[in-house]
């Protein structure tokens, strides 16, 4: 009998948005064991409140990083468990699975420690399938094939936090990404701001966004526009999300928390397509992409810090008007 279960994802904020499904999953399937999850420092927030989490283990990936994770290797040992999941595909998290003492070892193949796991499975980035599908591939064998949606908890306080910005008919932008050609360009945010004068409308991103969303509110003509950058935590906006009209994001962690929270989407992908996995998995979604056929899109995975071939048009391209 299966006690006790380890995940593994110290990857983006996203990511550990999308690893939540597996948790959901084994929930129903082992109601009675204890499950563990690791993720980096910073990410931890995320999976307050989770009722079926044990414990939510941190690895400090910036400062003492090595000494960090042999400090987590000792623990994971000690915590003797039954099954350790690895989603992660870099050696770090393979040296922390493949030396668990785990009586199962479970990651892909692409990790290059998968010899030391007792079941490795092929990880495909545009096979048709999404992110959690291939994650959920890995404990079929466990449970069954059918999808779990990923889920996130807000609690009663998260939720009390963003009330008093529910009293009129909203909508909420997270314009701000890590990669340029992921994020929609500034003067379509504006646009489609321009465009939705009948909401109230929230700016929603991190305290190093705060500057950009000023700048996009101080170049719009919206009547009634908040930028809530640094003020709400991860569960926080959330909990916004929830009850918007529609949430517009690109493809980056925002989109991962509406689909955690079944809440309205309109992702916009510019320089990036959903055949990689990474789509909206609310039940109301929409996809916005430019219609013109570019040779040069995608242009990679994770996005780029400047468009390689200086025009960027999968984004510029985007009519927001036709939404």
């Amino acid at each position: 009998m299966i006690k006790s279960f380890l995940i593994i994802q110290t990857a983006f904020i996203g990511d550990v948005v999308l690893a939540t499904a597996l948790v959901e999953k084994l929930a129903k399937f082992f109601p009675n064991a204890k499950i563990d999850f690791l993720v980096r420092k910073g990410n931890e927030s995320l999976l307050n409140n989770n009722p079926h989490l044990n414990e939510v283990l941190v690895w400090d990936k910036k400062q003492n990083k090595y000494s960090n994770l042999f400090n987590l290797a000792s623990q994971v040992r000690k915590n003797k468990y039954d099954v350790v999941i690895n989603l992660q595909r870099f050696a770090s998290t393979g040296f922390l699975a493949g030396f668990s003492k785990a009586s199962q070892i479970i990651g892909f193949k692409k990790n290059p420690l998968s010899f030391l796991f007792t079941k490795s499975f092929k990880h495909t980035i545009g096979d048709g399938k999404h992110e959690v599908e291939r994650n959920l591939k890995l404990i079929e064998h466990l449970t069954n094939n059918e999808i779990e949606k990923p889920n996130l908890y807000p609690t009663k306080e998260d939720f009390e936090k963003v009330k008093t910005f529910k009293s009129e008919k909203y909508i909420t932008l997270s314009p701000a990404s890590v990669w340029f050609t992921k994020a929609l360009p500034m003067e379509k945010w504006i646009e489609l701001i321009n465009l939705k004068v009948d909401f109230k409308i929230y700016l929603l991103g991190g305290p190093s966004d705060k500057n950009y969303l000023d700048e996009i509110k101080s170049k719009s003509i919206h009547p009634n526009l908040e930028n809530l950058a640094g003020k709400l935590s991860f569960l926080q906006s959330t909990a916004l999300m929830k009850d918007a009209e529609m949430n517009y994001v690109n493809d980056s962690a925002p989109l991962h928390f509406a689909s955690a929270i079944n809440a309205p989407t309109t992702a916009f992908f510019c320089s990036t397509t959903p055949k990689f996995g990474f789509g909206p998995l609310s039940s109301n979604n929409k996809i916005v992409e430019t219609k013109e056929s570019l040779s040069c899109k995608p242009c990679g995975l994770h996005g780029k810090k400047e468009c390689p071939r200086g025009h960027f048009k999968c984004g510029k391209n985007i009519d927001v008007s036709d939404i």
